[in-house]
């Protein structure tokens, strides 16, 4: 389905599990994913609850702009979504560069958020994520998708998943660049994390629950980031899981998963 934006780009998004459900789980996108991404999740909460899933603007099936976008209009796009289906409330949870969407949609609309799930997850930046983030950049810039994405994935996928893959390395390589990534959205989705000053302060005006859950071998997020944004969100609960790398929604999964099921009860 497709959701027009006030800017008038269209966002695509997709309405599953059980459509007669009271409660809504809204899954937001790590950088360069779409919503294929949540394939092993979604078995774990098809059956109890209405799904959302989203590719936000320059990622996957949704309208690719001419200019960046910030996470605050990244928060308004799905906004618009939730409107569009008539869903007042949802529990939001969010991956990596999504868990940055979901907070400034937190703080900027707090009554469409029932729970906040946030999971490999960073309020602030640091020289080492800094330095990642420009490796990542120069790769993208010099050698286009192919070679940023052997840049990117020992950061984000741990040596545990090396060892026992879920995808098989070069078959998750091949699947990514036959989806045609395209460089400059890429670009475009990452200005918006290169500009965010630091939004530790703003986490402040959370008031719904909120789980945190990070990957104790994150690379690229070391676990003291996440543990950043867990002391300024009152009363959230932090999770650990040992030997996980970032990308949570590929390793892990049912103790992730089993994590977010208790938060949810």
């Amino acid at each position: 389905m497709k959701c027009k934006t006030i800017d008038d780009l269209n966002i695509y998004y997709e309405v599953q599990g059980n459509p007669e459900s009271q409660e809504t789980l809204v899954f937001l996108n790590g950088l360069t994913q779409s919503t294929i991404s949540w394939l092993f999740v979604l078995p774990y909460f098809k059956e109890k609850y209405k799904i959302i899933l989203l590719d936000f603007i320059f990622q996957g099936q949704s309208d690719k702009a001419e200019h960046w976008r910030d996470f605050d209009q990244h928060a308004n796009d799905v906004k618009h979504v939730l409107q569009q289906e008539k869903i007042n409330k949802a529990t939001i949870i969010g991956l990596s560069y999504g868990s940055m969407v979901a907070q400034n949609f937190s703080v900027n609309h707090p009554n469409f958020v029932n729970k906040l799930i946030l999971i490999s997850t960073f309020a602030h930046k640091t020289p080492y994520y800094e330095a990642i983030e420009l490796s990542w950049w120069r790769a993208l810039e010099f050698g286009g998708y192919n070679l940023m994405l052997d840049i990117m994935l020992p950061s984000v996928l741990s040596e545990e998943y090396f060892s026992h893959p879920i995808i098989p390395i070069q078959m998750m390589k091949e699947a990514r660049l036959d989806a045609q990534q395209n460089k400059q959205a890429i670009f475009n989705l990452m200005q918006a994390t290169k500009e965010r000053k630091d939004y530790r302060t703003n986490l402040e005006k959370i008031t719904a629950p909120t789980l945190i859950i990070q990957g104790e071998k994150d690379l690229l997020l070391p676990v003291h980031l996440a543990n950043e944004v867990h002391k300024h969100i009152k009363n959230s609960n932090f999770k650990v899981i040992a030997n996980a790398g970032h990308t949570l929604n590929l390793e892990h999964v049912p103790e992730v998963c089993g994590y977010i099921k208790e938060f949810l009860l």
